[in-house]
């Protein structure tokens, strides 16, 4: 496969275009050249030196990431910029990126990815951005403590533990998800009815908000709640008879 058909498969899939208003990272192909053969594809939450590092040991043709290099233009290619940018070009690696989209996709993405981890149904899109979403939410039947562990479970924190502010009913039906950066969507979260939201990393005002509110907040690390998405891609590589890696460098974050 050639690296135009593999970006516009995922462009096309993930409905790049239509966040190019919206997002701040410059989505879809970052760096390669289209007539690129690929056979091996590597996948990683960061465009880190790290994750780079390891993608070129790997001997990877392409690398596909949630945070990339470009968040509203590279004006000068020098001191980190130059450390990661250098060893993709130097080595022949293509990177190819999907924020937002990968985070709004109601199958691939992330916070669907924690909504079918706790068996969610009657899923909605949630958290509004623009004319898009970059969350879901949807209903289902749990304690705080059975979401506490299946989360705690399944994602990769780093070893750091989920930090629970606990405001809302002790069965939790309603679910809002944001993965990442999402307190910000904390009324939404109320407005929809929502008994919990479930996102990365919090900020000094949530513990306040969620406790007027009466809200449940689950703070589960912005890497470990965005590897689904990324994952998701990487299956589908797999289908298209891709070989693929998937990088791990959990922060703790």
């Amino acid at each position: 496969m050639n690296l135009a058909e593999l970006t516009e498969r995922y462009d096309d899939r993930l409905r790049t275009s239509d966040f190019a208003d919206v997002d701040a990272s410059a989505n879809g192909l970052q760096i390669g050249p289209d007539d690129k053969n690929v056979e091996r594809v590597a996948f990683a939450v960061d465009a880190a030196e790290k994750t780079i590092e390891d993608a070129v040991k790997w001997d990877t043709d392409a690398l596909v990431v949630h945070h990339g290099l470009s968040w509203g233009g590279i004006e000068r290619v020098t001191g980190r910029d130059y450390n990661r940018i250098a060893p993709l070009i130097e080595n022949d690696v293509a990177l190819y990126v999907s924020h937002l989209p990968l985070d709004s996709h109601p199958e691939l993405g992330n916070a669907a990815g924690i909504a079918n981890l706790l068996g969610l149904d009657s899923r909605e899109p949630f958290g509004s951005m623009g004319p898009e979403h970059i969350g879901r939410c949807g209903r289902g039947e749990l304690t705080v403590e059975e979401i506490r562990n299946r989360l705690t479970d399944e994602l990769d924190t780093g070893g750091r533990e989920i930090q629970v502010f606990h405001f809302g009913p002790e069965t939790i039906e309603n679910v809002a998800i944001v993965t990442g950066s999402g307190a910000d969507w904390l009324d939404e979260a109320v407005s929809v009815g929502a008994d919990a939201l479930i996102t990365g990393e919090g900020k000094q005002k949530v513990y306040h908000e969620a406790r007027e509110a009466e809200l449940t907040v689950f703070l589960a690390g912005h890497y470990a709640t965005e590897t689904f998405g990324v994952q998701s891609l990487q299956s589908l590589a797999e289908e298209w008879k891709l070989e693929t890696t998937f990088i791990d460098e959990p922060t703790g974050l």
